[in-house]
């Protein structure tokens, strides 16, 4: 008998520069998995609609406000979406509406299109749609941004899991 491995399930988070917000819910999101045992079931990566921070690590902030939560964000470093990124992942997740405009306006097909998200959409009853940008505020900002990006990656992943977790037979 062969046991056939199972591709990962795909998820990119995209913001501005990948510096900030998609960097926190690719750690978040990786977390999550970990915890729930399926890191070989489902991968997170991000990236950024612009190319100003491609090769940095993410803001010294980011950093802060993750290891302050118990992530560590030490290893990223930024890269921009290219069109490619479509067709390497399974669910685009965009951190707020312009973003997601950007997103669609890149798609190239329907299924390019279909793919992609906003994180806080998957938070039932939640406020905003937008995770608001912390980089020219201050690092209350930064933990405020991290504690929405737990809520949404944690919704998203809750909608996931049943269809990523393998079944017991």
């Amino acid at each position: 008998m062969t046991v056939r491995a199972v591709e990962p399930f795909h998820v990119v988070f995209v913001c501005t520069g990948n510096i900030c917000r998609s960097p926190m819910a690719e750690v978040v999101f990786r977390s999550l998995a970990d915890a729930a045992g399926l890191s070989d079931r489902v991968a997170s990566t991000s990236a950024g609609t612009g190319d100003w921070h491609v090769g940095e690590r993410a803001d010294q902030r980011t950093i802060d406000a993750l290891d302050r939560h118990g992530y560590d964000g030490t290893r990223h470093r930024a890269k921009q979406f290219t069109h490619a990124d479509f067709a390497r992942n399974d669910l685009v997740v965009a951190l707020d509406r312009s973003h997601e405009r950007i997103l669609r306006g890149w798609a190239r097909t329907d299924a390019d299109a279909d793919k992609i998200a906003l994180l806080m959409s998957f938070e039932q009853g939640g406020l905003t749609l937008d995770v608001p940008d912390p980089y020219y505020a201050g690092p209350a900002m930064f933990d405020d941004v991290l504690e929405m990006i737990e809520r949404g990656s944690t919704a998203l992943f809750r909608q996931l899991e049943p269809a990523i977790r393998p079944v017991k037979g």
